[in-house]
This record gives structure tokens, sequence and C-alpha cells, in this order.
């Protein structure tokens, strides 16, 4: 190989690096991004039912708890948290419908029970709902983007939520260490049981309204029949994990 075959492969094979380093990069960007609005998403539908907790343990009085309502609020809590509108048509993975459908569909199976003139406490609490539309979304996706609520092993009440391995690393050596900035997400491409994957967790801490069930005094039953964990306001109280499957 002359010297000038050997510049124009050395160049090519560069160009070919940076290229792929680029490409790279940009995936990156846009699973960030999807990770982003996906869990905005799904926050912002949970808040509706958080918002409305007083309503639906009241006998009789949720029908306006709706799957529409229900969508429609949660695309104004999207907006207010997001700063804009929820744009489903911009989402190669089809996740942020695929999240819409599993509100409706949770709200659609739950409606009977909102409704009972009979009953007050339903049960039918957020983190009951958070996990009942990680189910379905993950089925609307077939699979390829999964998300679910966690928490620290140790206040984690539903098994269904425990943190896997990857999860209760990042929670544990990042989110509960106090020089750890509050809210910031973390994320990596990292293989889940052999398979390629995007990352991304959140963290979310106590609010006024969490603590009613899991606050003071810690040990405590709380209207669920569950033993409070004994947190404060601004507590880790759990985790939003999301897995983008490549």
């Amino acid at each position: 190989m002359n010297s000038v075959n050997r510049v124009s492969f050395t160049y090519l094979k560069f160009l070919c690096l940076l290229l792929c380093g680029l490409l790279s990069f940009s995936a990156i960007a846009d699973s960030i991004n999807s990770s982003q609005e996906i869990t905005t998403l799904y926050r912002s539908a949970r808040k509706v039912i958080s918002q409305n907790q007083a309503l639906i343990n009241e006998k009789g009085s949720g029908k306006k708890l709706t799957a529409d309502y229900v969508i429609a609020e949660a695309k104004k809590n999207f907006k207010q948290a997001s700063g804009q509108e929820l744009d489903v048509s911009n989402d190669p993975l089809a996740a942020k419908q695929a999240m819409l459908d599993a509100v409706a569909q949770v709200m659609n199976d739950a409606q009977d029970l909102i409704n009972d003139s009979e009953v007050g406490f339903k049960g039918f609490l957020p983190a009951i709902f958070a996990r009942q539309v990680g189910t379905a979304f993950g089925k609307n996706t077939g699979g390829r983007v999964k998300i679910k609520l966690t928490a620290p092993k140790k206040i984690v009440r539903n098994r269904a939520n425990r943190p896997d391995k990857w999860e209760a690393k990042v929670i544990n050596d990042m989110f509960l260490q106090a020089s750890y900035e509050k809210g910031k997400p973390f994320y990596e491409e990292v293989a889940v049981k052999g398979k390629p994957a995007f990352r991304y967790i959140l963290p979310e801490y106590y609010g006024e309204s969490c603590l009613s069930c899991h606050g003071t005094p810690k040990g405590e039953l709380d209207i669920t029949g569950g033993k409070k964990e004994g947190g404060k306001l601004g507590d880790l109280g759990g985790a939003i994990s999301l897995i983008i499957y490549k």
C-alpha cells in the first residue's frame, strides 16, 4: 500500500469512527429525551389519581374520574412539568401513546370500583394505579419498553416493586447519598438479561400527600393496613425505573 493509499485509509477509518461516535451520541440523546418524556407522562397521570384520592374514597362520587378525564388532566400536568404540549406523533418508540392507552385501560377496568356507591376506601391508590399502568404499558410496547416504581429495599412494600441489582446499586450508592444532586436522574447503556438496553432511573421524594401513608409515627398502621415507614418530607421515597431495549 503506497503512502497516498495509507493516508486515505487512515482518514476513512478516522471518519468512520467519528461518525459512529456521533451516531452513538445521537442515539443516547434520543434515549434520554424519550425517557424524560415517558417518565414525566407516567408521573403526570399518577398525579391525577393523587389529586383525586379523596374523591375516589367517597362512596359513589368518582363518576367524573373517567379514562378521558384522567388522560386530559395528565396532559395538562405534562405540559406544566415539561413546558411543552404532549406530542405523540414525534415518538419513534410509540411509547407515549402506549402510556396513554395503558392509563385508559387501567381506568376503564377500575371504573366500577371507583363508582361503587357502597364502598368508601377502595384501595385504588396512586402506587396501585402506577403499578397497573406499568404492567399494561409493558404489554402495549411488546416488552420493548418497561417502566416500574421501585424503592429502597428496606421500605418497598410490594414484592413486585423490589429493585433489581442495578436499581438497588443506583439507589444505595447514589440517590441515598447526601452528596447526590436531588432529583437528578441516572442513566446508562447496560445489558439486561443478556440483551443490550438503555436504563434510566429517576429518584422520587416524599411530598405532603405521601406522608399520610409513609410518614410518622413509624410502624403505625396507615389507611391501607400497611406500616408507616417513618418518612419525612423530602426524604427519598422511591424511584421510577425505565428500560428501553435496543
